[in-house]
């Protein structure tokens, strides 16, 4: 793609970019204190940290097709022969970075080149949408890349940056995460005042407490601004998978019992591999299904082998779990949802409402409230010192959990960012006043 240079003056040759663990963003300055959101993909604001190495019907000396976000895990759901990468974020700080792994056919990749070439393809999209070149960066960083090991934490950084250069930004910043995600709110007030920034995301969810005013605003480095800072693995997918757990998969056997007179209890293992994303294709292996097979005289009622085995021949396991997704997001709205089940037997359904869904989940709710609550303790202050708690992330859009997570500070006021993009948002206001 060939790209003009931006306007002598214009500064809108810089972009800033939302490099998450599950999902990523990019944001274009329009004008001062004014972002937009790059579409990454069609109708789409935020993509999808993902990607697909395609193997099939690959020449001798052809590299692998890269797919990119939702075609990167369609590719995968679909079964097509390759290597899927997610979550390459985690890897920063870690002996991992520069080591190679194997994609099949022969080909090999390093981590650091698989997170340069997500970075190339986001500037990409960044730069067709804007119409020139943009050489210039910030990017968004959590608070730890790493717990508790300082030089491990500026490599990760470090790396980041590199691949950033790799292609083709020549200039890089940084800002904190939480930071970006309160610049939104501190907009808005008037007086100095704590905040607790609650990022609640597919498979994470990280707390903050951070000091922000109109004092504020213009810094640069707002590092000493964040007070605390904690996180548990504990988020979006895990509800999902409790959902499916609690309303899908027991009408295929899921806790279903033996014949009698022993009636023990059915193996479980495959329940909880359909009901968790990485592990699904897993399933569908014929070794895997030929031992399924074999478990029939497990079952006191055959019919339940016989959905369990329809999951696994039809491979339908991503299927169920979007539907367990989209069952949760409806009670979230306030409706009990009716799971139609048709691909497994003519007129099956399951029914989900709100007091089984915080029923499965309770456990998972709690954890992430005591996070919030252990957060606010490592910065040496009381919640009723908290004046706002910040929600962003995509989790935050279920009503029950965003309720349990301000219901502890009781002075403070919920404040509710862009679920998918306040980070991005931010980071963006922040390179305006890098490199504006």
């Amino acid at each position: 793609m060939t790209t003009a240079s931006p306007p002598a003056g214009a500064t809108a040759g810089f972009c800033a970019i939302d490099f998450g663990t599950s999902n990523s963003a990019i944001a274009l300055p329009v004008a001062p204190g004014q972002v937009r959101l790059v579409e990454v993909e069609p109708g789409q604001r935020t993509m999808p940290t993902a990607v697909f190495y395609a193997l099939e019907d690959l020449a001798p000396d052809q590299a692998p097709e890269r797919l990119y976000g939702r075609a990167a895990l369609r590719a995968y759901v679909d079964g097509v022969e390759g290597r899927l990468m997610r979550s390459m974020k985690s890897v920063l700080g870690s002996s991992l970075i520069e080591q190679s792994t194997d994609l099949g056919e022969g080909h090999a990749v390093t981590f650091l080149e698989v997170i340069a070439g997500y970075l190339r393809h986001l500037k990409t999209l960044a730069e067709r949408e804007a119409g020139h070149a943009i050489p210039r960066a910030v990017l968004g960083r959590p608070v730890f890349f790493v717990d508790d090991d300082p030089a491990r934490d500026a490599q990760a950084q470090a790396a980041l940056e590199a691949a950033a250069r790799q292609v083709g930004f020549q200039e890089v910043a940084f800002q904190f995460e939480p930071i970006a995600a309160a610049l939104d709110y501190e907009a808005t007030v008037d007086h100095e005042q704590l905040v607790l920034v609650a990022d609640i995301g597919g498979g994470t969810s990280d707390f903050s407490v951070v000091r922000v005013g109109p004092q504020r605003r213009a810094r640069i480095d707002r590092a000493d601004d964040i007070l605390a800072s904690h996180g548990v693995h504990v988020a979006g997918t895990d509800f999902d998978r409790h959902v499916e757990l609690s309303a899908i998969l027991p009408l295929a056997g899921y806790r279903a019992r033996g014949p009698k007179p022993a009636e023990r209890e059915v193996p479980s293992k495959v329940y909880f591999d359909l009901a968790t994303w990485h592990l699904i294709n897993t399933v569908y292996s014929l070794p895997r299904v030929m031992e399924l097979r074999g478990m029939k005289a497990f079952y006191a009622d055959p019919g339940l082998h016989r959905r369990l085995m329809t999951i696994a021949e039809e491979r339908l396991g991503h299927g169920l779990l979007a539907q367990a997704e989209a069952a949760k997001i409806a009670v979230a709205e306030g409706r009990d949802a009716t799971i139609a089940l048709d691909n497994l037997e003519r007129g099956l359904q399951a029914q989900l409402g709100e007091t089984q869904a915080l029923d499965a989940i309770e456990t998972d709710l709690e954890r992430i409230v005591q996070t919030g609550l252990e957060t606010v303790r490592l910065a040496g202050v009381t919640p009723e010192r908290i004046e706002a708690v910040y929600l962003t992330g995509g989790s935050t859009g279920l009503a029950p959990l965003a309720q349990r997570i301000a219901a502890p500070y009781a002075r403070a006021r919920t404040v509710r960012g862009d679920r998918l993009a306040s980070v991005a948002q931010g980071l963006g206001l922040h390179a305006q006043r890098v490199f504006a």
